[in-house]
């Protein structure tokens, strides 16, 4: 057999590399100082930036006018994709409120507590949103506060603002240096004002990495609910102070929650307390667009099927997940509120806004300040709950 013997291969020496390494980032180790240090940064932004800065590159407003009557103002809120806007006084060319789907819930809890369906339907076509605080008084509902900023007022008051009023949105206004009058710019909205923290506050966001449930950011099933009493309904509710439903629950009941309440968003469960859906304002506001009054006698079950296919989902977390979890999901999604649910089918724990979150974010609770981990809730990973369900 040939065997033949490979030439050995030159040696060379190697030059070193002209190339410089790019600086790593490290992040620190978590603790509580990282987590404060994360806030005073996000507050110290807000605090050097105007509302102006939250605007996305192209927008539109939706401004209705006082004399519209309702059933108009709400075709044109779904025509537009949006649940809310801006009230003008054309008379005299002034700022008048803002229109929103409680205000809507409220006139339907009116109408349903005075009249039939054929009187209910009849006004809704004719009645007019200059009236509606007239209807909101005759409920005993709080008017809402007459609340507005100028564009150029930074962030961070902005955001004091919305958590002092109790508010979801801010509009904004300017005013006109020839007649003097009153101009709507845009409406600030705490998700707008959360997903611009989630976009430029990268860095600071890994460092939030505190759970929910140490930081008590939302409400939950109280662990030592009141006494029952058979004159208050509520204290019999097991998952107090949580308003919920069932999908044998009428619409309408559900109805009552959402005025009663100031409420936009109750959970649905089964008798153990699962998770199953979420029913919205919104989806009592598709059955009035309808024409169909008479739907709000229908089951949850029922009125579930009539909801639009491109409903996003409900989104659910834990009590363990992380405020900086929570605000990644922001900058990816919209998202307006999270149902905490715990154990591995889902049982409702409790739901956080983002008046919750906001709160928290700007300053209510003071940075540093001890807080009281909540008794007997479960830190275990949540699940998805079904096809329409995401965790996050």
């Amino acid at each position: 057999m040939n065997t033949t013997l490979a030439a050995p291969s030159p040696k060379f020496k190697r030059r070193g590399s002209t190339r410089k390494r790019a600086p790593s980032y490290i992040c620190p180790p978590q603790s509580q100082e990282t987590h404060d240090a994360a806030l005073h940064a996000i507050r110290n932004l807000l605090k050097g930036r105007t509302s102006y800065d939250a605007f996305p590159v192209s927008f539109r407003l939706i401004v209705l006018d006082t004399k519209l009557n309702v059933k108009k103002a709400l075709q044109c809120l779904l025509l537009n994709g949006v649940v809310s806007a801006p009230l003008w006084n054309s008379e005299k060319s002034k700022f008048a409120g803002m229109l929103t789907v409680l205000d809507i819930i409220h006139l339907i809890q009116y109408y349903y507590d005075t009249a039939n369906y054929e009187a209910a339907a009849a006004d809704v076509e004719t009645f007019r949103l200059e009236s509606i605080r007239d209807i909101e008084k005759s409920l005993g509902v709080a008017t809402p506060p007459m609340l507005a900023e100028h564009p150029n007022s930074t962030l961070y008051k902005a955001a004091r603002v919305l958590i002092q009023t109790h508010a979801r949105r801010l509009p904004l206004l300017d005013y006109d240096t020839e007649t003097g009058h009153e101009v709507i710019v845009s409406v600030l909205t705490q998700y707008r004002l959360l997903k611009f923290i989630s976009i430029n506050c990268t860095r600071e966001i890994q460092q939030l990495h505190l759970s929910l449930r140490k930081l008590k950011i939302g409400t939950y099933v109280s662990s030592n609910p009141p006494p029952p009493n058979p004159e208050n309904p509520e204290t019999q509710n097991p998952y107090y102070p949580i308003a919920t439903a069932t999908l044998d629950t009428p619409v309408f009941d559900v109805v009552h929650m959402f005025s009663e309440r100031a409420i936009s968003a109750v959970p649905i469960i089964d008798q153990d307390g699962v998770v199953v859906n979420l029913y919205e304002t919104v989806d009592v506001i598709t059955l009035v667009r309808l024409g169909a009054y008479q739907s709000l006698d229908l089951t949850i079950s029922e009125a579930l099927n009539q909801r639009s296919p491109d409903f996003p989902g409900v989104v659910i977390c834990t009590a363990g997940d992380s405020l900086g979890t929570l605000l990644q999901l922001i900058k990816k999604r919209r998202v307006h509120r999270l149902v905490v649910v715990e154990g591995d089918k889902g049982r409702l724990l409790g739901i956080i806004t983002l008046s919750d979150v906001l709160r928290y974010v700007i300053g209510e609770v003071a940075i540093g300040e001890s807080v009281e981990e909540i008794a007997g809730l479960s830190a275990a990973p949540g699940t998805p709950l079904s096809a329409d369900i995401i965790s996050c």
